[in-house]
């Protein structure tokens, strides 16, 4: 009897083993695809980025470029004036920042410390705004910058994204789960409600900040659909929209240069690259400490 015991707790083990290396190969095998899906059209970029148009255009792909073509970048350079655009894409995506960062502390203050008549419908206010794409909004927007006579202008491109519901919820959840004794404590030692603000409570939500800043970098960085609407010439086009021209030649006739909008893609998206890399222990810390709270 007790011989049949240990081979039936033997036979349970061999099972429990066995279940969990197969739960195990199964998880790493979805992160293996879940990895490929996510990188791979990365990689795409880069290495079409150093093809020949030729090759790009092959029935069959080539996933290493037989000649690398390091000219695309020179020629993407030539045919549009991407210091320009670098500098439009970086004041738009600054003023942005600056915009939702200032809103968002202030705004996100008052809806979880604060206490105002009407404070949960204007918050609710807040939420349905996260529901409402800007390309629902963009005429009357439209009508007004162009009313204010801010077409084709920075203040243009940057007013209608300066306040963020996105950032101003974040902040909102991170500023409720801290103790009020220290705002309480604050006060005693004579510190006024901005004072609070940006000394006691914006230093210990700092991941928070890192989190939300990079998202709204990127977002302004990589914003197409407003810039396209507002910025009408060169003077105030920014890297997405000087990328969709790259298709035309200097006589505005379209061209086959993928290998050229490629390369051109490389260099808008590396500050991002960079950014993330700099800063992902901040934002994964961010995002942890939201989901929680």
């Amino acid at each position: 009897m007790e011989k049949h015991t240990m081979k039936d707790g033997r036979d349970i083990n061999r099972t429990a083993r066995r279940k969990k290396a197969t739960i195990t190969a199964v998880q790493w095998g979805l992160a293996i695809i879940v990895l490929i899906i996510i990188v791979f059209p990365i990689y795409w970029m880069l290495v079409s980025s150093v093809k020949s148009q030729e090759e790009i255009l092959l029935p069959v792909p080539t996933l290493w470029p037989k000649e690398f073509h390091f000219e695309n970048y020179i020629n993407v350079l030539k045919k549009g004036n991407f210091a320009r655009y670098y500098f439009n894409t970086a004041v738009m995506t600054a003023g942005i920042l600056i915009g939702q960062v200032v809103t968002g502390i202030f705004a996100g203050y008052g809806f979880s410390k604060g206490r105002f008549k009407g404070q949960n419908f204007c918050f609710i206010i807040v939420l349905g705004a996260l529901m409402i794409p800007l390309q629902v909004t963009f005429i009357p927007i439209y009508i007004m910058m162009a009313n204010w006579g801010m077409s084709d202008t920075f203040l243009g491109l940057i007013l209608p994204e300066a306040v963020s519901p996105y950032y101003i919820f974040m902040l909102r959840q991170t500023f409720m789960a801290i103790d009020d004794s220290y705002i309480e404590a604050a006060r005693i030692d004579g510190l006024g409600r901005v004072g609070i603000i940006t000394k006691i409570l914006a230093p210990m939500c700092r991941s928070t900040l890192f989190t939300v800043t990079l998202v709204t970098f990127t977002n302004g960085w990589n914003a197409y659909f407003w810039p396209k609407i507002i910025a009408k010439g060169e003077k105030r086009r920014v890297l997405t929209v000087g990328l969709a021209y790259l298709k035309n030649t200097f006589a505005g006739a379209e061209s086959m240069n993928n290998h050229e909008i490629m390369a051109g893609a490389v260099m808008a998206v590396v500050p991002v690259i960079i950014l993330f890399f700099i800063f992902q222990k901040y934002m994964l810390t961010g995002y942890s400490k939201a989901a929680m709270k």
